[in-house]
């Protein structure tokens, strides 16, 4: 048991380092260390604790470890991120005894460094291990102690609290830090939900329905992608929050509908359900290998209305008739500042100049696709984030410059009870704390007739 501990730790320093290195995502190499390392599967839950753990809480434990480390600034990146992984165990994980911890650690330290490095690991450990943990309160400003004490860099809480108030950022922090909810969307065309939960307890998920999206099922146990129902195309790994895309658009059956932005085809194929088999829906990506994607989805759900196409959604007017879509969604390229708690190294490489960036790019597309919807037609702008910049502030600039669109307000009728509070003037800004879900934005514009 020893050496799988052990094993599992060296995969996690492994995984930690090249995030670092090469800006990585998390998701996947985590994936490929469970293959590569043949973890037996009740390792691989400690692989993933400690994985997420780390990263999601870096800046508080490069925090408790700064007085250890005075006079060693220079260290290796590695021995940094053996510190941090030991010290989250430490602090978070009240399984593990500190003495274990601290052991595997300073395994570790003897394997890949020199007598010098594991007695500094063992020193700076067995310290905290005596002395404690600094104090949050030591930090004067309250937006800086929530910055450190959560784990999110300084400008980003500063841009939050700006726009969201104190309280709201608080709790938005706060609830970054907790593994997110699996949830899966019920492919209607082929089951009703009560029946998919029923196969799905059967073998072994612990599932339950939704209660804001009728559509949605949650899961506490077990991973969906695994699951028969999963291969039998009965339901789509998504987000609560995502769903309320499709259902914002407000399709009816024999429409014509683009998705200009749409691997891996979450929506695409959630548009595709709600036209009951039939119309056709466009899926557009600017990589072949997603376009693959979005392809192999709508092939495992049985949908026969998806037509996907690599393509720049910059140029569709070179490739469409103008008014020749009675929908468009276009969920744009965005900073993803609302799925941290999936993708918690997306805090740390992300700067606040990228904002300002994306939103060039956010308004050329709504400037691009719009063109192509038909009078009286809906257009739906989403995004994965919850900063105004790349939300609210490029839909005010949209509307400005095409007097031809207004704000859909009658999308709050679309939307399930307990969403419509949040609906004003045709916008929703989904905040994680709403409905324990990811960030998420969407507007909902239409053409005049």
């Amino acid at each position: 048991m020893k050496n799988k501990q052990k094993n599992v730790r060296e995969a996690v320093l492994e995984i930690l380092e090249l995030i670092e290195k090469n800006q990585s995502y998390s998701n996947l190499l985590l994936n490929h260390a469970i293959k590569k390392n043949e973890l037996d599967p009740k390792d691989i839950g400690l692989l993933t604790e400690l994985t997420y753990g780390t990263l999601q809480r870096k800046m508080t434990l490069d925090f408790f470890l700064s007085p250890f480390l005075m006079k060693n600034k220079k260290l290796e990146n590695w021995v940094r991120q053996l510190l941090r992984m030991t010290v989250y165990q430490m602090v978070y994980l009240d399984k593990i005894p500190d003495r274990a911890a601290i052991f595997e650690a300073v395994e570790i330290a003897k394997k890949r460094g020199h007598k010098g490095i594991s007695s500094l690991v063992n020193g700076v450990l067995r310290s905290i291990q005596r002395e404690g943990l600094p104090s949050f309160e030591a930090i004067d400003d309250p937006i800086e102690r929530l910055a450190v004490s959560t784990s999110h860099p300084l400008w980003l809480v500063k841009r939050w609290v700006r726009q969201f108030g104190y309280e709201e950022t608080k709790e938005m922090c706060e609830l970054n830090l907790t593994a997110p909810v699996m949830t899966g969307r019920v492919n209607t065309t082929k089951i009703s939900r009560e029946k998919c939960l029923a196969l799905l307890e059967e073998e072994g998920f612990s599932v339950e329905a939704s209660t804001v999206v009728p559509e949605a099922i949650l899961c506490y146990k077990g991973n969906l992608a695994n699951s028969n129902v999963f291969k039998q195309g009965f339901i789509t790994i998504q987000d609560e929050s995502s769903m309320l895309v499709a259902l914002s658009l407000g399709v009816n059956e024999n429409q014509h509908v683009l998705d200009a932005c749409a691997a891996p085809g979450g929506k695409t194929t959630h548009i595709a359900e709600k036209l009951n088999r039939t119309g056709e829906v466009i899926s557009l990506d600017l990589h072949e290998h997603k376009v693959k994607l979005i392809r192999e989805n709508a092939a495992r759900l049985g949908l026969s209305n998806i037509k996907a196409e690599t393509l720049d959604s910059r140029h569709v007017q070179d490739h469409f008739e103008k008014e020749s879509f009675d929908r468009i969604l276009l969920d744009a390229p965005c900073s993803g500042l609302g799925v941290l708690r999936r993708k918690p190294d997306i805090k740390y490489t992300k700067k606040e100049e990228d904002v300002f960036q994306l939103q060039k790019i956010q308004k050329t597309l709504l400037d691009s696709v719009s063109p192509l919807l038909k009078k009286g037609g809906i257009l739906v702008y989403s995004t994965c984030t919850i900063d105004q910049e790349e939300n609210h502030q490029v839909v005010e600039a949209f509307l400005k410059q095409h007097p031809e669109f207004e704000r859909d307000d009658s999308v709050r009728d679309r939307m399930p009870d307990p969403i419509r509070p949040i609906v004003k003037n045709g916008e929703m800004q989904i905040l994680p704390q709403h409905m324990n879900s990811d960030g998420f934005y969407i507007a909902c514009l239409r053409k005049k007739v």
